[in-house]
């Protein structure tokens, strides 16, 4: 597992498993020509990208970010649709770090798709539970509200199996929440129309944590958004604003998707990697 410091900030990103999907879809109407230059493909179009979530600790809170694709929750159908070739691990990384699922003291969800979502409960006795119990849940409340209102687009990946178990513990936020010093989530829409980052402050400096704007180091271009997107120029708007302000403060970002690298830094221009940390395979 890898770990990041920066202030009294400590990220480490747990096995959540790993999807593969199609590469046009992740890059939109970016030709194959350029993203196929930026991140791998395989022979059936297909990129890796992790769904592997983070553990953020200070001042003695354990807090995660996302929650992986679950264990056992997806049928041989969707396995092979989304092309995952491993489950989470999510529960065995936290007993590695001497932790349970009751430690985690806030899951902080950027949006509740399925492959963020399905990792917050479990089946037991033909009923689905919550895994992280003692945990308060937190997402924005444009998001909360969809995610049990679909639209018919958005009801393929807001699973009710995902959310209902959990409901009680959901503290929906409004434009912008504090979490602990130092740690906000701020809502942006655009890859969904709930959709939020995070953004860690402490001791000069800073770290961004983009989410589905950026999923991966390879989608730092603001107009390579994706095929995914609800709202693709309120990802553009978004990801130019919190760019341009991370850039400004040799910020860190972060990631849950990219199977290349846990976090990096730019240059100034955004487009030359200057430090990152890379995944271990």
């Amino acid at each position: 597992m890898e770990t990041l410091k920066a202030g009294g900030f400590s990220l480490t990103w747990l096995n959540g498993g790993v999807t593969n999907l199609d590469g046009g879809a992740m890059f939109g109407v970016v030709p194959k020509a350029l993203w196929s230059k930026k991140y791998a493909v395989n022979e059936l179009n297909q990129i890796e990208l992790r769904t592997d979530p983070i553990l953020i600790q200070k001042d003695g809170y354990n807090i995660l970010v996302e929650s992986g694709i679950g264990s056992g929750k997806l049928s041989e159908k969707q396995k092979r649709n989304f092309g995952v070739a491993e489950e989470s691990k999510l529960i065995q990384s936290l007993i590695a770090l001497g932790l349970t699922e009751g430690d985690i003291d806030f899951v902080l969800l950027t949006h509740m798709h399925f492959d963020h979502a399905c990792g917050l409960t479990r089946k037991e006795n033909d009923s689905w539970v919550s895994i992280f119990d003692k945990a308060e849940i937190i997402t924005s409340d444009v998001e909360w509200n969809e995610v049990r209102n679909p639209n018919i687009r958005s009801a393929n990946t807001y699973w009710k199996e995902n959310w209902e178990a959990v409901a009680h513990q959901v503290k929906p936020f409004n434009k912008e929440r504090e979490i602990i010093p130092g740690l906000k989530m701020v809502h942006t829409g655009g890859h969904s129309d709930g959709h939020s980052i995070l953004i860690m402050e402490d001791e000069g400096q800073t770290l961004i944590h983009m989410a589905d704007l950026m999923p991966t180091h390879a989608h730092s271009n603001v107009l390579w958004v994706l095929a995914y997107d609800d709202y693709p120029m309120t990802s553009i708007d978004q990801k130019q604003k919190w760019m341009t302000y991370g850039l400004s403060k040799n910020a860190w970002f972060t990631f849950y998707h990219d199977a290349v690298y846990r976090a990096v830094k730019w240059d100034e221009s955004g487009r030359t990697i200057v430090e990152e940390l890379e995944r271990k395979k």
